[in-house]
């Protein structure tokens, strides 16, 4: 719901404010996490929201965001609204920032048609409780219904773990540019 973005954006900031990637987009930790409040709000207003399934809690604390097969990519229109917001969120590291999502979607599979989870995370005082595999469960359920299966990129050791407890597995790894962290791709196949 359009009502859900700021609080899901809050929660996500939260969660990702230590994010080995974020880190390396935002290098400075006094500001991290206000810019990733802007940078969510933004992707989840323009892109989840209305083009995706997004998962939360009734709290409001954590979000899985699913794209749908062949709805993964951001149209060219979606990333010209947002170069006012992403501006002021990466400032000068824009142009890494950038250069970091077209390296991931050069690595995205093309083939064949896949659910895609673009984020997922829970706001760090609600960490540990199960809410990481309750966001995804309904996501996986209706992909398993559908027989398709699902990919999505991993950020830190602890993340690859809880989706390799979901079904996924490691079938590449990536680091982004300018001397940036590993990032883990990972696969889901199809089930049923």
């Amino acid at each position: 719901m359009p009502e859900d973005a700021a609080p899901l954006a809050d929660a996500l900031a939260r969660a990702f404010s230590d994010d080995p990637g974020f880190a390396h987009l935002l290098p400075d930790p006094g500001g991290r996490t206000e810019r990733l409040r802007v940078f969510f709000e933004t992707e989840l207003r323009e892109i989840a929201l209305p083009r995706g399934l997004v998962w939360t809690t009734e709290e409001v604390v954590g979000a899985a965001v699913w794209a749908a097969p062949e709805a993964w990519r951001v149209p060219l229109g979606t990333t010209l609204r947002e170069v006012g917001p992403m501006l002021r969120v990466f400032s000068g590291r824009l142009p890494v920032a950038l250069w970091s999502r077209l390296r991931m979607d050069g690595k995205h599979p093309r083939r064949p048609p896949h659910w895609y989870l673009a984020v997922m995370g829970v706001a760090p005082e609600w960490q540990g409780r199960g809410l990481g595999t309750a966001l995804m469960r309904p996501g996986l359920d209706a992909i398993d219904a559908a027989g398709l299966p699902a990919y999505l990129e991993s950020s830190t050791p602890r993340s690859r773990a809880l989706y390799e407890r979901n079904g996924f597995a490691v079938t590449g790894e990536m680091n982004l540019p300018a001397g940036g962290p590993p990032i883990w791709l990972m696969w889901r196949e199809r089930r049923g």
